[in-house]
């Protein structure tokens, strides 16, 4: 590490700019400032909102943004330097840069002696006075400017002379921060921290050096990090890693890294816990589903389902944990499957908040989930059912309801479709029978089953089934083939569950998870209520 190195890491974050070229993401302007909030709570340095020059929506953005009482974070306007031929404050797309009313602004310009001669097709000479005059201009207009070279990296390797006279140029224009940007995303770790290196023996210890990278390679956060180990000061990225193609630097794994691996500050003290928070909270206004698997945040990073990992965490919480979960904001969780032993159905039942489950009992779970994953069923991500699994094997326990008998019928006349679904209960020793109406086999079915639970138990009004999700297991079979539903629910609260269901009938399949997800939830009200009492 460059003897240099200070002790704090500015984080600059682009989820509003550069993860917003992610292809299926289209934020709204409120989209932009709801994410720009959580990012200010967390604790960044920089965020940058958007390139007001080109859109009406970031010019509406930054109106917005102006309004706004901003604690930690400064936000950024992002542009280019001027075009060829043309003065600074005469270029609309740099006056709108200054009209976007911000402290802090990042311009890039070009370090490629291709991307200058090729794509710009202008001089060398005249895009190092591009660079330096647009500095220089916003300078002069009261603002702080960070300027990323882009295609620094590619500019480097074939012409490394150029390329430091264009971060040259934004130094003497008066550039805070000279951020080296992969723009291809093709280099390796250690070429980039080789590249950081020799740009900070060319200027020396006064110039401070960032980072921009992409993720093309796959090595977008090990780059990062060798970067900063090499002695950047900066660097950029977004959250969850969105981006153009591959996506860019993921900061959800890059912070972490600063934090707990080079002892780095990079958020405000505390504010690490909040991450996995802010890396849901993104996905969802992205409407993106998280990646489960992601580095510190994802739902699985501390998810243990080998039997053999789970009993060792029993004895010791870091035996197959590199970290504590709490402290990016997550949790340690236990995976139950066919791969389970005792130890993960003991562990889970805790977890639940089920108590004094034996060795004896343990096997027989054991034995049961095994039987059942062999018909078809997964508890990985159901643990409502498991939950219910493990009760329903324990002395006294009784079902809040039980199935008697169904029947479903779909037609259709002409461009008219029709479903309906009657079942019978037995409920509290009475016995139910319930019509009902759907738009689909399936939503009569659920209609009618809250129709039957709703007399007994009222608070089925507030249980909402979040998702539906269907998968067939063995496709090779056709229409025989075994169907699995799984059905996320919530309670309009935070509370959360999922429920499993299998077979060759998807009605049988969907009245198993269905019937798991109502007795989930008025168990656990019952209990609660207990509780409460008590």
């Amino acid at each position: 590490m460059s003897n240099a190195q200070p002790s704090h890491i500015e984080i600059f974050d682009t989820t509003l700019r550069d993860g917003g070229q992610t292809e299926g993401i289209s934020y709204s302007v409120d989209d932009k400032l709801r994410i720009a909030r959580k990012l200010d709570e967390l604790g960044v340095a920089f965020i940058e909102g958007g390139w007001p020059g080109s859109n009406p929506k970031d010019a509406l953005f930054f109106e917005q943004a102006r309004k706004e009482k901003w604690t930690h974070a400064k936000i950024v306007a992002f542009g280019a330097t001027r075009r060829a031929k043309f003065k600074p404050e005469e270029d609309p797309s740099v006056r709108a840069l200054v009209d976007a009313g911000t402290e802090v602004c990042c311009i890039f310009g070009k370090s490629s002696v291709l991307q200058v001669e090729e794509v710009l097709r202008t001089t060398l000479e005249e895009n190092l006075r591009m660079i330096e005059e647009t500095v220089a201009y916003l300078r002069s207009q009261g603002k702080r400017v960070i300027y990323d070279g882009e295609h620094f990296f590619d500019g480097f390797d074939r012409n490394p002379d150029y390329a430091l006279k264009c971060l040259g140029a934004a130094h003497k224009g008066g550039a805070e921060t000279l951020v080296l940007c992969d723009t291809n995303g093709g280099h390796l770790p250690w070429e980039v921290a080789a590249t950081v290196q020799a740009v900070q023996k060319h200027f020396g210890p006064g110039v401070r050096v960032g980072i921009h990278l992409h993720d093309d390679t796959g090595c977008g956060v090990a780059s990062s990090v060798a970067a900063i180990h090499a002695g950047a000061v900066h660097v950029q990225g977004t959250i969850n890693g969105y981006g153009e193609r591959c996506g860019n630097a993921n900061l959800c794994v890059v912070i972490p890294n600063i934090e707990l691996k080079l002892k780095l500050r990079a958020l405000p003290a505390g504010h690490l816990a909040r991450l996995h928070e802010v890396a849901a909270f993104v996905a969802e206004v992205a409407n993106l589903a998280p990646a489960n698997q992601m580095a510190y945040v994802g739902y699985s990073a501390f998810a243990h389902k080998a039997g053999v990992h789970v009993s060792a965490m029993q004895r010791h919480p870091d035996a197959y944990q590199h970290i504590d979960p709490k402290l990016v904001g997550n949790e340690m969780r236990v995976v139950v499957s066919e791969l389970s032993g005792r130890s993960n159905i003991v562990e889970k039942a805790t977890e639940l908040g089920l108590t004094g489950l034996d060795d004896k009992l343990g096997a027989k779970v054991v034995e049961l989930i095994k039987a059942k994953e062999h018909e078809g069923f997964s508890y990985e991500a159901a643990e409502a059912s498991v939950a219910l699994l493990v009760r329903r094997l324990t002395t006294g326990y009784q079902p809040l309801f039980t199935l008697l008998d169904y029947r479903g019928m779909v037609s259709r006349h002409g461009d008219r479709q029709a479903a309906e679904a009657t079942i019978k209960l037995t409920v509290q020793g009475r016995e139910v029978h319930m019509v009902a109406e759907g738009n689909g086999p399936v939503n009569a079915f659920d209609t009618a089953l809250r129709k039957a639970l709703h007399p007994f138990f009222p608070q089925v009004d507030q249980i909402q089934l979040a998702d539906y999700k269907v998968r067939i297991l063995n496709s090779n079979s056709g229409t025989g083939a075994i169907t699995r539903v799984l059905i996320d629910w919530h309670d309009g609260s935070e509370r959360r569950w999922s429920t499993v269901g299998a077979g060759t009938n998807i009605l049988d399949a969907t009245w198993l998870a269905l019937a798991d997800g109502y007795e989930y939830a008025l168990t656990e009200a019952a209990a609660h209520k207990k509780e409460v009492s008590a």
